[in-house]
């Protein structure tokens, strides 16, 4: 049985790139129909982004599962006065254009909520709708310096680096996806309809990132603390790090826990370390972090990967492997919990291609809900979307693509 918690939502999606799209794709990842507004003969630029093979990306094809395309120009007054006549129909909006786009198209939140007066509003942007720095355009690249995570992430004696994952945007999506069901939860157990402000969801990409820096910020007010970047570790936990092995591989052990730190030292055959007055604490390990570690990877350069792993394991000390794309699609788990999922796609070759993708998370019902469809063709849906819902003809949907 597939559950579909948001059947019977409708999600009108005007955002491009990464941000808006992710949050769309969770909606409809768990039943929501999300109608995709794209740009006529370009669409959203994702579709071009690590193009490999084909005319629509993987990336394109992931962000958007389980959506529908329409094309609309946006910059008509025919594209906008279809975008208020969906409106009606819908239960979100969703967009990231930069603060004041939508104001100047004439769709801003009053515009929208004269369509619908019980329309969620969910907006992604740099900044934010409000504050100085509201009208600056800024990518995930930027609100990851902004909101601290870059200054932490790298070796300590080279420039800060970024994880190789638009990590700011999707940060930024999950959270308007939860905003947007937080307001759709509010609104049916409102006894009246809820004002115009409480259904605007504003998500700001600098701030979604500074939600998710821990104790970053009280750490400088509380102790004059400036987190620096410690390279694999953590900073203030030890010892959890990467490890190389005999075989050319690396591991990932995180022994920190007191309990586990003393399992652990047995297992790399040192009683000794365990037994140390000095390391009986975190405070203590983190202080003898380079001994530490130097210990531990002593002993994994005596083992393969595989091997050192099981000896890990057999004593319950938290380890894996670091996977590559090969190995994740190989993998037992992963494969149990129906995460990965086949569907033929277009790469550009003679016949489409069997291409796993993502499952979705979070699980319900024990397995990954099955995903619909990946990423739409650009207009797939134009025709079934504005004569199903608004009744408008052939001939007019032609006027509107300029046919």
């Amino acid at each position: 049985m597939e559950i579909r918690p948001l059947d019977g939502v409708r999600v009108l999606e005007l955002g491009n790139y990464v941000a808006a799209p992710t949050a769309g794709r969770i909606l409809g990842d768990f039943g929501a129909e999300v109608i995709k507004v794209e740009r006529p003969k370009t669409g959203d630029e994702l579709r071009n982004w690590r193009l490999y093979g084909g005319d629509t990306s993987m990336l394109y094809r992931t962000v958007n599962r389980n959506k529908k395309s329409i094309t609309l120009d946006l910059r008509t007054e025919a594209g906008r006065a279809i975008v208020l006549d969906l409106i009606a129909h819908c239960d979100v909006l969703l967009e990231n254009f930069r603060p004041g786009m939508l104001e100047k198209w004439g769709l801003g939140p009053e515009a929208l909520d004269a369509a619908n007066p019980n329309l969620v509003i969910t907006r992604i942007s740099a900044y934010g709708q409000t504050g100085p720095l509201s009208q600056r355009p800024g990518f995930a690249a930027v609100a990851e310096a902004v909101g601290g995570l870059r200054e932490l992430v790298g070796d300590p004696d080279r420039p800060p680096v970024r994880v190789g994952v638009s990590i700011g945007d999707s940060i930024a999506g999950i959270y308007a996806a939860f905003g947007t069901v937080m307001a759709l939860f509010q609104r049916e157990r409102a006894d009246d309809r809820v004002p115009l402000p409480q259904r605007i969801i504003d998500v700001a990409l600098n701030e979604s990132i500074l939600s998710v820096m821990e104790s970053l910020v009280p750490d400088y007010l509380a102790y004059g603390i400036n987190r620096e970047r410690v390279g694999g570790r953590m900073e203030g936990i030890a010892p959890s790090n990467a490890y190389p092995c005999a075989d050319g591989f690396s591991i990932i052990i995180g022994g920190n826990g007191d309990a586990i730190f003393q399992r652990y030292m047995q297992v790399i055959d040192r009683p000794d370390l365990a037994a140390d007055p000095e390391l009986q604490d975190n405070a203590g390990r983190w202080r003898n972090r380079d001994r530490l570690d130097a210990s531990i990877a002593e002993w994994t350069r005596r083992h393969t990967r595989d091997a050192a792993l099981r000896l890990l394991e057999a004593a319950a000390i938290p380890c894996g492997p670091i996977y590559t794309a090969a190995d994740i699609v190989a993998d037992e788990q992963y494969n149990a919990r129906n995460m990965i999922q086949h569907f033929p796609v277009d790469v550009g070759a003679s016949e489409p291609k069997q291409v796993g993708f993502t499952g979705i998370v979070p699980v319900i019902g024990e397995r990954s809900l099955p995903i619909r469809n990946v990423g739409p063709d650009l207009g797939e849906h134009t025709r079934e979307v504005l004569a199903g819902l608004l009744g408008l003809s052939d001939t007019e949907i032609d006027a509107l693509e300029g046919r």
